[in-house]
C-alpha cells in the first residue's frame, strides 16, 4: 500500500509540470520578462536573470515555495498580472476567483504593481525621453519600459519609500502616471497606519426593510494553559484587535484568564451597562479547546454553551435583539503530529464529537465561529498567526468595505482556510460557523478605507 501511494504522489506532480509546462508553451518572450520583473525581491536576482523561459521561473519558483500542487495562487496571480487570464484554468482558478483572493493572499507588492503598471503605458516615445533625460547614468544598451524601471531599481534611485526620481521623470514626460503614484502612496500609507483605539463608528444589523445604528463593544478573551498568550497567540492577538479597533469597536482584552477569572469576566460583561446604547457584542477566545469545549489558563475544561449562555436575554437583557458573535480559535480534537512550523491548539480528547449546533443557545441572534469543525484540531503558525483569525481579519478587512454581510465573509473565510495546507501538503483545516440570527449583519465601511 505504502508503494502504491508514493506512486501516486509521482503521477499528482507529473501531472503538475505537465500543466506547468502547457502554460510554458502559451507564453512567449514578453510574458517571461514580465514574470521575472514581478518576482523581482521574491526569487533571487541572479537566479531571474539566467532565467530564459517561463519553465525556468517555475522552477524557482518551486523551489523557493511560492509554487506547490497544493498551492498554486502566486503562480495564478502573476498570470492574472500579465493579462494570461484564460491560463488561469490550468491551476482551476477563475478570473473572479483570483480578483476575490488577490487583497487577501497577493504577494506581489504594491511598488511592484505599481513599476508594473506604469511599465504597461510608457509607449516607446515615452522611454525615449526617459532614458534621454538620465542618460549620464545609463549604460548604452537597449532597454524595455519594464529593463529601464527595474534598472532605476537596482541603481538605487527609486524604492518603495522613495519615488522622487520616477515622479521627476513623469512630470516631465506623462504628467498622467502622477496620479497612480498618488494612489500608490495612500494605499502604502493604508497599509502601516493603525487606526486610533477610540475610533466611534456604527455596524448595521440588516433585515428585509430595517436599519439599526449601533455602537460596537467587543470583549477579547486569551486563555491559554502552561505557557503565557504572548508567546503562542500573540500575532493573532495582535491581528484581531487591530483589525476590531479599525470597525469601531471598543476592545477588552483578558490575558491568561483562570476559570474563576472566566466567570468574573463573563459576569462583568453581561452586566456591562454599556449594552444599553450598544447593538452588536464580540466575544473571541484564542486557547487551547476539546469539542465543544475550550480550556482555562488552569487547564479547566470549559463548554462553550456555558460561556455563550451568560449572553442571553434573559441573563444579559442589555443584548437582547441585538447580535451576540463568538469567534473561537481552538481546536476541536485530535492532536496530531504536525511539521515544524504549525502546532495544534488542542489537548488529546476521548469523546465523540459533537453537533457544533448544540453549543448555541436556543435563542435567536447568536453566531459561534469555530476555527475547525467538532472533531478537528486548528492550526497556526508560528510566525503569522492562527489560519483562522489570519483570514478572519484578511477577509474583514476586506469585505467590509464592499458592504458584505457577516455570513457571505465567514463563508469566503472557510473557502480561504480549506485551500491551505502545511509545507508536506497534508494537512488541512475547515472552519465552520453556526447562527441562529434573523437579519444580515453589515458592519459599515471605515472612514479611512472610504478615502480610498
Amino acid at each position: 500500500m505504502k508503494s502504491q501511494g508514493s506512486s501516486s504522489d509521482k503521477n499528482c506532480k507529473v501531472s503538475f509540470r505537465k500543466k506547468l509546462l502547457i502554460i510554458d508553451s502559451d507564453l512567449g518572450v514578453e510574458d517571461v520578462e514580465r514574470l521575472k520583473f514581478l518576482c523581482i525581491g521574491l526569487v533571487p536576482n541572479k537566479k531571474l536573470e539566467k532565467s530564459s523561459s517561463a519553465s525556468d521561473v517555475f522552477e524557482h519558483l518551486l523551489a523557493e515555495d511560492l509554487l506547490s500542487e497544493g498551492d498554486s495562487f502566486f503562480l495564478a496571480e502573476l498570470l492574472y498580472i500579465i493579462g494570461q487570464k484564460k491560463l488561469l484554468q490550468y491551476l482551476n482558478y477563475t478570473e473572479e476567483k483570483v480578483e476575490q483572493l488577490l487583497p487577501i493572499q497577493g504577494k506581489v507588492s504594491l511598488f511592484r504593481n505599481l513599476l508594473y503598471e506604469l511599465s504597461q503605458g510608457i509607449d516607446s516615445e515615452d522611454l525615449k525621453n526617459m532614458i534621454f533625460l538620465l542618460n549620464d547614468s545609463l549604460p548604452k544598451t537597449e532597454m524595455t519600459s519594464l529593463s529601464f524601471l527595474a534598472l532605476l531599481e537596482k541603481q538605487d534611485k527609486i524604492d518603495e519609500d522613495n519615488l522622487t526620481c520616477l515622479e521627476d521623470l513623469c512630470e516631465m514626460v506623462v504628467p498622467k502616471f502622477l496620479r497612480n503614484i498618488e494612489k500608490y502612496k495612500r494605499e502604502k500609507a493604508a497599509q502601516i497606519v493603525t487606526p486610533p483605539v477610540d475610533k466611534e463608528a456604527e455596524s448595521l444589523y440588516q433585515g428585509e426593510e430595517e436599519l439599526v445604528s449601533q455602537t460596537d463593544i467587543k470583549t477579547f478573551l486569551e486563555a491559554l494553559p502552561e505557557e503565557s498568550w504572548q508567546g503562542k497567540h500573540a500575532r493573532s492577538n495582535e491581528i484581531l484587535t487591530g483589525v476590531f479597533q479599525w470597525l469601531g469597536f471598543t476592545v477588552h482584552i483578558y490575558n491568561d484568564v483562570t476559570k474563576g477569572e472566566m466567570e468574573e469576566v463573563l459576569q462583568k460583561e453581561k452586566c456591562n451597562p454599556a449594552h444599553a446604547d450598544g447593538d452588536c457584542f464580540v466575544f473571541c477566545i484564542l486557547t487551547h479547546g476539546e469539542d465543544g469545549a475550550v480550556y482555562s489558563s488552569d487547564e479547566a475544561l470549559i463548554p462553550i454553551r456555558e460561556i455563550m449562555s451568560h449572553f442571553t436575554a434573559l441573563q444579559c437583557p442589555g443584548l437582547a435583539e441585538k447580535p451576540k458573535l463568538f469567534f473561537i480559535q481552538a481546536c476541536q480534537g485530535e492532536k496530531i503530529q504536525l511539521s515544524k512550523s504549525i502546532e495544534a491548539d488542542a489537548l488529546n480528547p476521548e469523546q465523540a464529537p459533537t453537533s457544533l449546533q448544540d453549543s448555541i443557545p436556543v435563542e435567536a441572534d447568536f453566531l459561534l465561529g469555530l476555527a475547525t469543525v467538532p472533531g478537528y484540531v486548528s492550526f497556526r503558525h508560528v510566525e503569522e498567526g492562527s489560519w483562522y483569525i489570519q483570514s478572519l481579519c484578511n477577509h474583514l478587512k476586506v469585505l467590509v468595505p464592499r458592504e458584505e454581510d457577516i455570513l457571505s465573509i465567514l463563508t469566503a473565510v472557510n473557502d480561504d482556510v480549506s485551500r491551505r495546507v502545511d509545507k508536506e501538503g497534508t494537512k488541512k483545516q475547515m472552519p465552520q460557523p453556526a447562527f441562529t440570527l434573523r437579519k444580515k449583519l453589515v458592519f459599515p465601511v471605515p472612514l479611512d478605507a472610504l478615502s480610498l
